[in-house]
Protein backbone atom coordinates (compact mmCIF):
# COMPACT_ATOMS: atom_id res chain seq x y z
CA UNK A 1 0.00 0.00 0.00
CA UNK A 2 2.67 2.53 0.89
CA UNK A 3 3.96 2.50 -2.68
CA UNK A 4 0.76 2.70 -3.95
CA UNK A 5 0.20 5.42 -2.22
CA UNK A 6 3.25 7.22 -3.22
CA UNK A 7 2.41 6.07 -6.89
CA UNK A 8 -0.67 7.39 -7.04
CA UNK A 9 -0.23 10.66 -5.02
CA UNK A 10 3.35 12.04 -6.98
CA UNK A 11 0.64 11.49 -10.32
CA UNK A 12 -1.58 13.30 -8.71
CA UNK A 13 0.04 16.17 -7.02
CA UNK A 14 0.50 18.63 -10.38
CA UNK A 15 -3.48 18.65 -10.66
CA UNK A 16 -3.89 18.87 -6.88
CA UNK A 17 -2.08 21.59 -6.10
CA UNK A 18 -4.37 23.70 -8.86
CA UNK A 19 -7.46 21.44 -7.97
CA UNK A 20 -10.49 24.57 -7.12
CA UNK A 21 -11.49 22.52 -4.31
CA UNK A 22 -8.08 22.29 -2.87
CA UNK A 23 -7.62 25.97 -2.93
CA UNK A 24 -11.33 26.65 -0.89
CA UNK A 25 -11.09 29.24 1.12
CA UNK A 26 -14.20 28.43 3.51
CA UNK A 27 -12.07 24.90 4.10
CA UNK A 28 -8.44 27.21 5.21
CA UNK A 29 -10.30 29.65 6.79
CA UNK A 30 -11.89 27.48 9.28
CA UNK A 31 -8.34 25.38 9.62
CA UNK A 32 -6.73 28.51 10.60
CA UNK A 33 -9.62 29.85 12.91
CA UNK A 34 -9.19 26.80 14.86
CA UNK A 35 -5.52 27.10 15.01
CA UNK A 36 -6.04 30.33 16.53
CA UNK A 37 -3.90 33.43 16.64
CA UNK A 38 -0.28 33.45 16.20
CA UNK A 39 1.78 32.05 17.37
CA UNK A 40 0.27 28.21 17.69
CA UNK A 41 4.01 26.96 18.61
CA UNK A 42 5.26 24.11 17.11
CA UNK A 43 2.86 22.64 14.72
CA UNK A 44 2.99 19.18 12.57
CA UNK A 45 0.43 19.20 9.27
CA UNK A 46 0.34 15.49 8.41
CA UNK A 47 -0.15 14.63 4.41
CA UNK A 48 0.64 18.37 3.66
CA UNK A 49 0.10 17.37 0.10
CA UNK A 50 1.35 20.49 -2.49
CA UNK A 51 1.55 23.00 0.69
CA UNK A 52 -1.91 24.23 0.21
CA UNK A 53 -2.97 24.41 3.97
CA UNK A 54 0.82 24.62 5.00
CA UNK A 55 0.68 28.32 3.39
CA UNK A 56 -2.14 29.39 4.68
CA UNK A 57 -1.38 28.35 8.54
CA UNK A 58 2.47 29.26 8.55
CA UNK A 59 1.58 32.96 9.95
CA UNK A 60 0.11 31.13 12.78
CA UNK A 61 2.93 29.21 13.57
CA UNK A 62 5.77 29.84 15.63
CA UNK A 63 7.34 26.45 13.77
CA UNK A 64 5.20 24.22 10.97
CA UNK A 65 6.66 21.19 10.53
CA UNK A 66 5.22 19.68 6.89
CA UNK A 67 5.24 15.97 6.71
CA UNK A 68 4.19 14.03 3.80
CA UNK A 69 4.95 10.34 2.12
CA UNK A 70 5.04 11.46 -1.38
CA UNK A 71 8.72 13.50 -2.56
CA UNK A 72 6.69 15.09 -5.17
CA UNK A 73 3.71 16.80 -3.33
CA UNK A 74 6.67 17.73 -0.66
CA UNK A 75 8.71 19.42 -3.54
CA UNK A 76 5.43 21.26 -4.79
CA UNK A 77 5.01 22.20 -1.23
CA UNK A 78 8.52 23.23 -0.77
CA UNK A 79 8.45 25.41 -3.81
CA UNK A 80 5.23 27.29 -2.92
CA UNK A 81 6.50 28.13 0.82
CA UNK A 82 9.74 29.30 -0.47
CA UNK A 83 8.14 31.63 -3.28
CA UNK A 84 5.78 32.83 -0.20
CA UNK A 85 8.86 33.53 1.83
CA UNK A 86 8.13 31.99 5.01
CA UNK A 87 10.97 31.20 7.28
CA UNK A 88 9.57 29.18 9.71
CA UNK A 89 8.75 26.02 7.66
CA UNK A 90 10.60 23.03 7.31
CA UNK A 91 9.67 19.79 5.06
CA UNK A 92 9.92 15.77 5.95
CA UNK A 93 8.87 12.72 3.93
CA UNK A 94 7.71 9.82 6.54
CA UNK A 95 3.61 7.83 6.66
CA UNK A 96 1.93 8.78 9.74
CA UNK A 97 1.66 5.62 11.08
CA UNK A 98 5.50 6.00 11.98
CA UNK A 99 6.35 9.27 12.97
CA UNK A 100 9.96 10.37 13.12
CA UNK A 101 9.67 12.62 15.88
CA UNK A 102 10.41 12.11 19.70
CA UNK A 103 7.83 12.47 22.56
CA UNK A 104 5.93 15.15 22.81
CA UNK A 105 7.68 17.65 19.83
CA UNK A 106 4.88 19.48 19.03
CA UNK A 107 1.83 21.59 20.31
CA UNK A 108 -0.82 21.31 17.76
CA UNK A 109 -0.81 18.60 14.58
CA UNK A 110 -3.31 19.92 11.83
CA UNK A 111 -4.42 17.25 9.02
CA UNK A 112 -6.55 17.60 6.11
CA UNK A 113 -8.32 14.90 3.79
CA UNK A 114 -6.27 12.42 5.45
CA UNK A 115 -8.04 10.13 7.45
CA UNK A 116 -9.95 8.36 4.82
CA UNK A 117 -6.38 7.26 3.48
CA UNK A 118 -5.17 5.34 6.32
CA UNK A 119 -5.48 1.80 6.49
CA UNK A 120 -4.75 1.96 10.60
CA UNK A 121 -6.55 4.86 12.26
CA UNK A 122 -6.02 3.86 15.24
CA UNK A 123 -1.84 3.66 14.51
CA UNK A 124 -2.34 7.24 13.12
CA UNK A 125 -4.09 8.31 16.05
CA UNK A 126 -1.69 6.64 18.58
CA UNK A 127 1.39 8.31 16.94
CA UNK A 128 -0.33 11.79 17.27
CA UNK A 129 -1.01 11.60 20.99
CA UNK A 130 2.38 10.67 21.37
CA UNK A 131 4.55 13.33 19.27
CA UNK A 132 1.89 15.97 21.03
CA UNK A 133 2.21 17.35 24.85
CA UNK A 134 0.10 16.96 27.07
CA UNK A 135 -3.18 18.96 26.40
CA UNK A 136 -1.89 19.23 22.78
CA UNK A 137 -4.98 19.75 19.89
CA UNK A 138 -5.66 17.75 16.91
CA UNK A 139 -7.07 19.66 13.98
CA UNK A 140 -8.36 17.04 11.73
CA UNK A 141 -11.15 18.25 8.66
CA UNK A 142 -11.97 15.66 6.22
CA UNK A 143 -15.31 14.62 3.90
CA UNK A 144 -17.91 12.63 5.71
CA UNK A 145 -19.96 9.58 4.35
CA UNK A 146 -23.88 8.98 5.03
CA UNK A 147 -24.50 7.37 8.10
CA UNK A 148 -27.00 4.75 6.32
CA UNK A 149 -24.73 1.56 5.96
CA UNK A 150 -25.68 1.29 2.62
CA UNK A 151 -25.06 5.10 1.57
CA UNK A 152 -21.93 4.97 2.94
CA UNK A 153 -20.81 1.58 1.33
CA UNK A 154 -21.90 2.96 -2.17
CA UNK A 155 -20.04 6.46 -1.46
CA UNK A 156 -17.07 4.72 -0.26
CA UNK A 157 -17.05 2.27 -3.65
CA UNK A 158 -17.32 5.22 -5.97
CA UNK A 159 -14.18 6.63 -4.24
CA UNK A 160 -12.62 3.38 -4.24
CA UNK A 161 -13.13 3.03 -7.85
CA UNK A 162 -11.87 6.52 -8.79
CA UNK A 163 -9.06 6.35 -6.36
CA UNK A 164 -7.41 2.98 -4.78
CA UNK A 165 -5.53 4.29 -2.52
CA UNK A 166 -9.17 5.51 -0.88
CA UNK A 167 -9.51 3.58 2.45
CA UNK A 168 -12.82 4.43 4.63
CA UNK A 169 -14.52 7.63 5.05
CA UNK A 170 -16.27 7.91 7.89
CA UNK A 171 -19.70 8.76 8.85
CA UNK A 172 -19.95 12.02 11.10
CA UNK A 173 -20.04 9.60 14.63
CA UNK A 174 -17.56 6.93 13.02
CA UNK A 175 -15.12 9.93 12.55
CA UNK A 176 -16.02 11.40 16.19
CA UNK A 177 -15.71 7.43 18.07
CA UNK A 178 -12.69 7.09 16.49
CA UNK A 179 -11.10 10.02 17.95
CA UNK A 180 -12.08 9.29 21.54
CA UNK A 181 -10.96 5.29 20.98
CA UNK A 182 -7.55 6.70 20.07
CA UNK A 183 -7.26 9.14 23.26
CA UNK A 184 -8.90 12.41 21.60
CA UNK A 185 -11.38 14.60 23.01
CA UNK A 186 -13.58 16.63 20.92
CA UNK A 187 -13.76 20.27 21.90
CA UNK A 188 -14.94 21.88 19.32
CA UNK A 189 -17.04 20.52 15.73
CA UNK A 190 -17.46 22.79 12.65
CA UNK A 191 -19.79 21.00 9.21
CA UNK A 192 -19.87 22.78 5.87
CA UNK A 193 -21.16 21.21 2.13
CA UNK A 194 -18.93 22.17 -0.58
CA UNK A 195 -20.86 21.07 -3.86
CA UNK A 196 -18.78 19.46 -6.09
CA UNK A 197 -19.14 18.07 -10.08
CA UNK A 198 -17.69 15.48 -11.32
CA UNK A 199 -15.43 16.73 -14.52
CA UNK A 200 -13.47 18.31 -11.87
CA UNK A 201 -13.30 15.84 -9.20
CA UNK A 202 -12.33 13.03 -11.57
CA UNK A 203 -9.62 15.55 -12.60
CA UNK A 204 -7.38 15.39 -9.96
CA UNK A 205 -6.86 11.42 -10.75
CA UNK A 206 -7.16 11.95 -14.57
CA UNK A 207 -6.64 8.46 -15.36
CA UNK A 208 -9.01 7.67 -18.78
CA UNK A 209 -9.10 3.85 -17.69
CA UNK A 210 -11.02 4.55 -14.89
CA UNK A 211 -12.53 7.98 -14.98
CA UNK A 212 -15.17 6.60 -17.93
CA UNK A 213 -16.02 3.51 -16.08
CA UNK A 214 -16.77 6.04 -13.22
CA UNK A 215 -19.13 8.28 -14.88
CA UNK A 216 -21.12 6.03 -16.49
CA UNK A 217 -21.92 3.95 -13.03
CA UNK A 218 -22.34 7.30 -11.27
CA UNK A 219 -24.33 8.51 -14.19
CA UNK A 220 -26.89 5.13 -13.76
CA UNK A 221 -26.71 5.83 -10.14
CA UNK A 222 -28.34 9.32 -10.17
CA UNK A 223 -30.89 8.11 -13.11
CA UNK A 224 -31.88 5.44 -10.83
CA UNK A 225 -32.57 7.72 -7.85
CA UNK A 226 -29.44 6.65 -5.83
CA UNK A 227 -28.04 9.26 -4.28
CA UNK A 228 -24.98 7.53 -2.60
CA UNK A 229 -25.80 10.08 0.06
CA UNK A 230 -23.78 12.72 -1.61
CA UNK A 231 -27.25 14.25 -3.08
CA UNK A 232 -25.74 12.84 -6.74
CA UNK A 233 -27.56 13.77 -9.47
CA UNK A 234 -26.81 15.15 -13.31
CA UNK A 235 -27.62 18.28 -14.07
CA UNK A 236 -26.08 21.21 -17.06
CA UNK A 237 -24.70 18.38 -18.61
CA UNK A 238 -22.56 17.19 -15.53
CA UNK A 239 -22.90 14.83 -12.77
CA UNK A 240 -22.89 17.06 -9.32
CA UNK A 241 -23.36 15.87 -5.90
CA UNK A 242 -22.00 17.55 -2.11
CA UNK A 243 -19.41 17.11 -0.13
CA UNK A 244 -20.14 16.86 3.82
CA UNK A 245 -17.42 18.35 5.92
CA UNK A 246 -16.81 18.10 9.17
CA UNK A 247 -12.90 20.08 11.10
CA UNK A 248 -12.72 18.89 14.95
CA UNK A 249 -10.25 20.11 17.14
CA UNK A 250 -9.50 17.62 19.57
CA UNK A 251 -7.42 17.39 23.10
CA UNK A 252 -4.70 14.56 23.22
CA UNK A 253 -4.71 12.95 27.03
CA UNK A 254 -8.28 11.25 27.93
CA UNK A 255 -7.68 7.60 28.90
CA UNK A 256 -6.77 5.60 25.68
CA UNK A 257 -9.74 3.04 24.42
CA UNK A 258 -12.03 5.14 27.14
Amino acid sequence: MAEQIQEEFGRQATRMASAPAFQDARTLRSIGAALGPAPAGRVLEIACGPGIVAEAIAPLASELVCLDATPEMLALARARLEKSGRSNVTFCEAFAEALPFCAAEFDVIVTRLSFHHFTDIQAVLAECRRVLRPQGRLIAADILSSPDPTESRLHNALEQLRDPTHVHMFSREEFLAALRFGGFESTAEEDWQQPRNFSEWARIVSVPGRTEPIREVMGALSRAGLQAGIQLHEADGDLRFTHSWILVTAVSGITENG
